[in-house]
C-alpha cells in the first residue's frame, strides 16, 4: 500500500490521553517507521464533552476561566476556549448549566437556568470573539433559553408588565418579549451550534417530554412545562417573525436549540460535522493514502455521527482511494457496524488481560497505543 501521506485524527481516550496526545503519539510512530511520509495531525471531537479541550489544544487556542451563574443560581467556576486567529469562542454549555452540576436530590428543571451560558457568551464578546462554536449537550435546564437570552439583553415581561424571572418555572409567565436591549454585538456574530438530536420544541417528542424526566421532572411537571414552552414558542415566533418550534433540534438542551435558531439566527449542525469543519481537515484528506482515527470505546454509537465515523465518511467523499483504520481502547460486540460507515478496519489496543482501571492508566494507554499503531503501519507498508 502506498503511504505517501497519512492523516491522523483520534478522539480522546477519556481519562487517559487527550485527542492531540493520542494523535501525536501515533504520528511519532508513523514518522519513525516512514521517515519520508507526510504526516498531518488534527484534533477530533464531536461537539460533546472534550470539544473545548480538543479544539483549543489542536488549533493553538487558550482556555479562559470565568465565574458565571450556575444552573441553580449560585456562582460556579466555568470556562471557554478562545481561538485568537479566527476570533472564535468554543463553549460547552454543560460548563455553565450541565446536569452533573445539580445534586441528584435537587434536580428539577423548573429550578434551573441557562443564564450562565449567556454570561460565557458575553465574556467572549468582550474578548473580541464574533464566531462561536457551542456544544449544547448535557444540560440541566428546560427554560427554552430564557436565562441565556436575558443575560444577553433580551427582556421578558409578565402580563402585568413586571419582569419575568430566568428559571424554567418562569417560562409560563411570559406575555411579552422586548429585544431592544439585546447586545448589539450579537448582530456581528456567527453562531454554530453542535446539536445531535432532532427533537422539536414541544409535544410528545419535545424537550419536556423526552428529556425532562432525566432532569428530575415528574409527569405533572412535564405536562406543565410542555404547555408553557409551547406558548412561549408561539409568542417568540410571532414577535420575531421566524418559525422554529418544529425545527429538528429545537428541543435540544431544554429548548436551547429553539432559542439559538429563533433569537440568534444560529446554525444547528451535527456535532461531528461542525467540529470537522472547524479543524479544517478536508483539504488534507484530498490526497491522503491512510486515515488513522479512533476513540476510547467503539460500538454501534460510533456509527451514529460520532467523530471517527463522521471523519471516515468525510474521507471517503474527499478521496475514494483513502483507507481508514481506527484504534480503540475497547471494541464492543456491535462495533462491526462501523465497517459500513467508512472505517475499513478497527483494532483494540489492549494486549494483556487487565482491569479497566489498569487499561486507563496513562502509561499503559501510551504503551498499548504505540504498540498497536506500530503493527498497523508495519503491515500496511
Amino acid at each position: 500500500m502506498k503511504l505517501d501521506h497519512i492523516v491522523i485524527a483520534i478522539d480522546s481516550f477519556k481519562g487517559s490521553l487527550s485527542s492531540m496526545e493520542a494523535g501525536s503519539l501515533a504520528a511519532k510512530v508513523c514518522r519513525d517507521l516512514l521517515p519520508s511520509t507526510r504526516v498531518d495531525v488534527f484534533p477530533l471531537a464531536d461537539g460533546g464533552e472534550g470539544t473545548v479541550d480538543a479544539l483549543v489544544e489542536g488549533l493553538g487556542g487558550k482556555i479562559r476561566a470565568v465565574t458565571v451563574m450556575g444552573p441553580l443560581g449560585a456562582p460556579v467556576d466555568s470556562r471557554y476556549g478562545l481561538l485568537p486567529e479566527t476570533h472564535t469562542a468554543v463553549i460547552e454549555m454543560a460548563d455553565a448549566a450541565g446536569l452533573p452540576m445539580v445534586p441528584r436530590e435537587q434536580r428539577n428543571p423548573l429550578n434551573t437556568t441557562t443564564y450562565g451560558l449567556g454570561e460565557l457568551i458575553r465574556e467572549a464578546l468582550d474578548e473580541g470573539c464574533r464566531g462561536f462554536i457551542i456544544g449544547i449537550g448535557g444540560s440541566a435546564t428546560n427554560d427554552a433559553g430564557l436565562g441565556m437570552l436575558t443575560a444577553l439583553g433580551w427582556r421578558f415581561y409578565r402580563a402585568d408588565g413586571t419582569a419575568a424571572g430566568i428559571y424554567g418555572r418562569d417560562v409560563v409567565d411570559i406575555a411579552a418579549i422586548d429585544g431592544s436591549g439585546a447586545d448589539p454585538r450579537l448582530k456581528e456574530c456567527r453562531f454554530r451550534i453542535a446539536c445531535d438530536v432532532t427533537n422539536p420544541l414541544w409535544g410528545p417528542k419535545g424537550c419536556s417530554a423526552v428529556y425532562g424526566p432525566q432532569k428530575g421532572a415528574t409527569p405533572e411537571i412535564v405536562a406543565a412545562m410542555d404547555e408553557a414552552i409551547h406558548r412561549f414558542g408561539a409568542l417568540a415566533e410571532k414577535s420575531l417573525g421566524k418559525a422554529g418550534m418544529e425545527l429538528p433540534g429545537a428541543g435540544a438542551a431544554g429548548g436551547l436549540g429553539f432559542a439559538f435558531h429563533t433569537f440568534l439566527e444560529s446554525e444547528l449542525t451535527p456535532g461531528s460535522e461542525l467540529c470537522l469543519d472547524a479543524i479544517g481537515v478536508k483539504d488534507a484528506l484530498r490526497d491522503a493514502d491512510l486515515l488513522l482515527t479512533g476513540e476510547g470505546r467503539m460500538d454501534s454509537q460510533t456509527a451514529m455521527g460520532k467523530g471517527p465515523a463522521g471523519l471516515a465518511m468525510l474521507a471517503k467523499k474527499c478521496h475514494t482511494g483513502v483507507r481508514t483504520v481506527a484504534v480503540c481502547g475497547c471494541a464492543m460486540p456491535d462495533a462491526g457496524v462501523v465497517n459500513d460507515h467508512g472505517i475499513d478496519a478497527y483494532f483494540p489496543i489492549l494486549h494483556l488481560p487487565m482491569t479497566a482501571e489498569e487499561a486507563m492508566e496513562e502509561t499503559t494507554t501510551r504503551r498499548n497505543l504505540q504498540q498497536t499503531v506500530t503493527q498497523i503501519i508495519r503491515l500496511l507498508r
